[in-house]
């Protein structure tokens, strides 16, 4: 078990740990008041490209939870700072929403869909069979294929959503050209999200739903890793793959008394000072 109390910096996923959908899920409210009240410091770095992180900022200030802006971390921002990086001045055909769009503009990624260099790809409800036919054409003419995130589903309220990876797959099937990820768990993005905290990988701990993202992206940053069954994965999920997770808790909630309990223990085992 991990000893929370030393662990400095927490990187955590949204979706399936913090919410599904616009449900908050139990033990989140006191997770978070306990990394605040013990000066813990804290990022949400997330797979989904839809909004930003004012976006998520006011989702979570509406399931009454109170989060700094700075604390929020996409793959769409990773995405635009990959392709900042590897082209500047670029341009992009987008299949994606407001959290895509807005931050390949502030990177300074021109919108472009008759001859661009890149089609990126997230989710949205811009997701359409015409859409999907100018992507494949532009490919097939050239443009290099970008994915935010290789998630192929993400957990809602009332079951599971289609996500980046399965909505790309027809254009790699078709194209047969297969696309770059930019989000977990994609070394970029975690190498970002730790500078972000100022936090060396051995002191930060990676908290997520997903063993294919969240844990494998922790585990390869060098960092503890904490599976929560709150998502997608459940106790079998362990079962297939070969590598696990530092510790597996039913949801974040239980996080607070854990360190609780350490903190218990250690004082217990702590000479007298008589």
């Amino acid at each position: 078990m991990i000893d929370f109390n030393n662990i400095h910096g927490f990187i955590s996923d949204m979706d399936g740990v913090i919410y599904h959908g616009n449900e908050i899920l139990p033990g989140v409210p006191e997770f978070l008041s306990w990394l605040k009240d013990n000066g813990k410091k804290f990022l949400f770095l997330t797979n989904n490209s839809n909004l930003t992180p004012k976006g998520l900022q006011q989702k979570m200030a509406r399931m009454g939870l109170e989060v700094g802006e700075e604390h929020f971390y996409t793959s769409a921002q990773a995405t635009a700072a990959f392709l900042q990086d590897q082209a500047p001045g670029c341009s992009a055909y987008v299949i994606g929403e407001a959290g895509l769009l807005n931050a390949l503009y502030d990177a300074g990624i021109v919108m472009n869909d008759v001859d661009p260099d890149y089609v990126v790809v997230g989710e949205g409800r811009n997701y359409s069979l015409d859409s999907l036919t100018k992507a494949c054409n532009l490919v097939l003419s050239g443009a290099k294929l970008i994915g935010a995130c290789a998630d192929v589903s993400g957990p809602i309220e009332n079951g599971i959503a289609p996500a980046c990876g399965a909505l790309i797959s027809p254009i790699e099937i078709a194209t047969g050209v297969k696309a770059y990820f930019c989000g977990k768990p994609n070394p970029l993005m975690m190498r970002t999200g730790l500078r972000m905290l100022n936090c060396h990988s051995a002191d930060a701990v990676m908290i997520g739903d997903r063993m294919d993202t969240d844990i494998i992206s922790g585990l390869e940053s060098g960092m503890s890793t904490v599976l929560v069954l709150s998502g997608i994965s459940t106790p079998e999920t362990l079962r297939m793959y070969g590598y696990r997770p530092s510790t597996v808790l039913s949801g974040v909630g239980d996080i607070p008394a854990h360190a609780e309990a350490s903190a218990d223990h250690g004082s217990h085992d702590a000479p007298s000072s008589t």
